[in-house]
C-alpha cells in the first residue's frame, strides 16, 4: 500500500483535522509543507489547479478536500473504526457554520497584523473582500454563536468521554478543528465548559501519529513513479458518464475548476483522470457533497 503523503502547513485548521484523524488511528505518514498562499508550484501539478489545503497523496492518487481525505484514510485503515452514525452531518456543520464563526474570531483578534499578501490571496480564493474591520465588528456575535455550538458539544460529553462514546468518532475529529484553532488562540472561549475542556485534553493526547518530513520534490517523484488505482467506472443516473470530459469545482470558495476524464461518480466521491506532462496519469479524488460536476466543453 502506498504511503500517505499529506500536503499541508502547520497552522491550517483543516489540516489539523486530518492530523487528528491520523493520530486517533496511530498511523505513519509523510509531511510535505506547502505555502500558505499562492503560488504553490509543487502542489498544483498534482491537483490540476486545486489550491486549497490540505491535499493527500498516495502514489498517483490525489485526494482534494479534507472530507474525501478522511473517508480515504478510513477506507485504507478501517481499524479502529472512526466514521459512524451521523458523523458526516457533524463534519459538514463544523466545516462551514462553526468554521465561519472561528474565522471571525481569529482574524478579529489578529487585526492589523494580518499580512497584506495573505488578505489579497484569500480575496482571490473566496471572490469577496477579506474585511478585517468587518470581522472585528462581527466578533461579539461570532463569539456568542461559537460558544453556543461549544455548549452543544459540552452537553453531549456529559455521559461519555467522547462524542462518539467510549472511542472517538469523526464527530470528535471534526469538532476538534474549531476547538484547536479558535480556543487555541483564546482559551476564554471554553470558560465554564468543563466537559469540553477535559475532552480537548483527551483529544490532544492522541497526537498526530508518526510524522516524518518529505520534500515537495520527493512527493512529485512518488507520483511520477506510480500508477493510479483502478475504479469501477460507476456513475449516478444523472450527469456525465465515465470517460466523458468533465470539470469539477467547489461550491463555496476556491472554485478553480479541475478538468479531466470522469472515472467514477458515486454518491460520496468523484474521481477524474488527468494527464500531467511531467507526472503522467493522475487520479484526482473529490467529495460529491460540496462540489459541482459538469460536462466540459473545452475537452480534457
Amino acid at each position: 500500500m502506498a504511503e500517505l503523503i499529506l500536503h499541508h502547513y502547520d497552522t491550517s485548521p483543516f489540516s489539523e483535522k486530518v492530523r487528528a484523524m491520523l493520530g486517533v488511528k496511530g498511523l505513519a505518514w509523510r509531511s510535505v509543507i506547502q505555502p500558505v498562499i499562492m503560488p504553490k508550484p509543487e502542489l498544483v501539478p498534482l491537483t490540476g489547479g486545486y489550491r486549497r489545503i490540505p491535499v493527500m497523496q498516495a502514489g498517483a492518487d490525489v485526494y482534494c478536500d479534507s472530507q474525501v481525505i478522511l473517508e480515504e484514510i478510513e477506507r485504507r485503515h478501517p481499524e479502529p473504526k472512526v466514521i459512524r452514525g451521523a458523523d458526516w452531518a457533524v463534519n459538514l456543520f463544523c466545516d462551514r457554520t462553526w468554521f465561519q464563526a472561528s474565522v471571525a474570531i481569529i482574524f478579529a483578534r489578529l487585526g492589523d497584523a494580518v499580512p497584506r499578501a495573505f488578505i489579497e490571496d484569500r480575496e482571490k480564493l473566496s471572490g469577496r473582500p477579506f474585511d478585517v474591520k468587518a470581522m472585528q465588528a462581527a466578533a461579539p456575535f461570532a463569539r456568542d454563536q461559537w460558544r453556543a455550538y461549544a455548549a452543544w458539544a459540552d452537553a453531549a460529553l456529559a455521559d461519555a468521554p467522547f462524542l462518539g462514546g467510549e472511542r472517538p468518532s469523526l464527530a470528535d475529529v471534526a469538532t476538534w478543528m474549531p476547538i484547536w484553532w479558535a480556543a487555541g488562540a483564546d482559551a476564554a472561549l471554553l470558560n465554564g465548559l468543563d466537559n469540553l475542556s477535559g475532552w480537548a485534553e483527551r483529544m490532544r493526547s492522541f497526537g498526530h501519529g508518526q510524522r516524518t518530513e518529505m520534500s515537495p520534490a520527493d512527493a512529485l517523484a512518488a507520483a511520477r513513479a506510480a500508477e493510479p488505482e483502478g475504479y469501477d467506472g460507476t456513475s449516478l443516473s444523472e450527469g456525465p458518464a465515465p470517460g466523458q470530459a468533465v470539470r469539477v469545482s467547489a461550491d463555496d470558495y476556491g472554485r478553480d475548476p479541475i478538468r479531466g476524464r470522469l472515472v467514477h461518480a458515486g454518491g460520496r466521491r468523484i474521481v477524474i483522470a488527468r494527464e500531467d506532462p511531467d507526472l503522467g496519469r493522475l487520479n484526482i479524488h473529490l467529495p460529491r457533497a460540496g462540489y459541482v460536476l459538469a460536462a466540459d466543453d473545452q475537452g480534457a
